[in-house]
């Protein structure tokens, strides 16, 4: 980006009803989760092979996410920068009576072209306020792959570090990584 370029701030949207995800935006989204897998993101779902995938491997994994959607169970919450979709992630409550004062934050993730414009940020900035206010949620948490620095992300973003599963995630053969817990305090 050069000096001259506007950078304009990321809008967020929400989505948070399964008729609302059209299969435009189906494709756009798994467009985007595609991109932010191949390039060693940490949102691989649990019934898709390793990397490489292409969007259309990630298509039944988003039918069931957008299908799972409603006001107070799931919301699907995107970022958009002059009209393009640069990234986008889940906020879920806890459907256990002990725990339905919290939320899980899931598959954030930044379209690459988009890193370091503030995207991932003001997606954590509106999960926080959403998850307070709208949904009435007093803690959120999260997990993340250690080796990518996404610890020192969600540190920045206010998040404490909780605990650790050590080794507990296989990305390659002699490659065994920390699955990191963390947890905000609404």
């Amino acid at each position: 980006m050069t000096t001259h370029e506007r950078v304009h701030a990321p809008v967020i949207t929400q989505i948070s009803r399964p008729e609302d995800v059209t299969a435009a935006l189906g494709r756009e989204l798994t467009d985007c989760w595609a991109g932010v897998i191949n390039a060693g993101g940490a949102v691989v779902p649990m019934d898709c092979p390793l990397p490489p995938v292409s969007p259309s491997t990630l298509g039944p994994a988003m039918d069931r996410i957008a299908g799972q959607l409603s006001p107070q169970r799931l919301r699907l919450l995107m970022a958009t920068v002059d009209g393009t979709l640069a990234g986008w992630m889940l906020l879920r409550r806890e459907q256990h009576p002990l725990v339905a004062h919290c939320g899980v934050v899931n598959h954030v993730q930044t379209r690459v072209g988009f890193r370091g414009r503030g995207v991932g940020v003001a997606l954590m900035r509106h999960a926080a306020r959403i998850a307070r206010e709208e949904m009435g949620l007093e803690r959120l948490q999260l997990t993340a792959r250690d080796g990518l620095g996404l610890d020192a992300f969600y540190r920045k973003a206010g998040w404490t570090e909780v605990g650790r599963w050590p080794g507990a995630l296989r990305v390659a053969p002699g490659d065994d990584r920390d699955e990191i817990l963390m947890s905000l305090e609404l």
